[in-house]
């Protein structure tokens, strides 16, 4: 019982520290992509940066908007092979922070760039 109540917090606090956790697959996209091109060989073709929402609840417990790699370039690669040096960032505008803020983390939302060339 004793064991169970110092137990608690920490698992409270593992719980907590999970929230709006994001995993991107790019399996589903159907090309080959690339995090880096080999050292010495920059891909050649278009660059391109695409900039979806996240949206969380309940202080990243719940998802109600993941963005998808494979929608968002989707438009990219009409015509392309793959794509190389893919860099996606994740992060929170002012704007986030004050929605976050103002709902008390009931809804907490996040912007995710992709970056990378798509090669022929």
């Amino acid at each position: 019982m004793i064991a169970a109540r110092r137990a608690a917090p920490v698992l409270l606090l593992l719980l907590l520290l999970s929230g709006c956790a994001q995993t991107f697959d790019a399996t589903g996209v159907g090309v080959p992509v690339t995090l880096a091109s080999p050292a010495g060989q920059a891909p050649q073709g278009p660059r391109f940066s695409v900039t979806n929402r996240a949206v969380f609840g309940f202080w990243g417990l719940l998802r109600f908007r993941q963005p998808s790699l494979r929608q968002a370039l989707a438009a990219q690669l009409v015509g392309g092979s793959g794509v190389a040096d893919l860099r996606i960032r994740v992060r929170s505008r002012w704007t986030d922070v004050l929605v976050s803020a103002l709902t008390l983390g009931l809804i907490v939302p996040r912007a995710v760039t992709f970056e990378g060339v798509v090669t022929k």
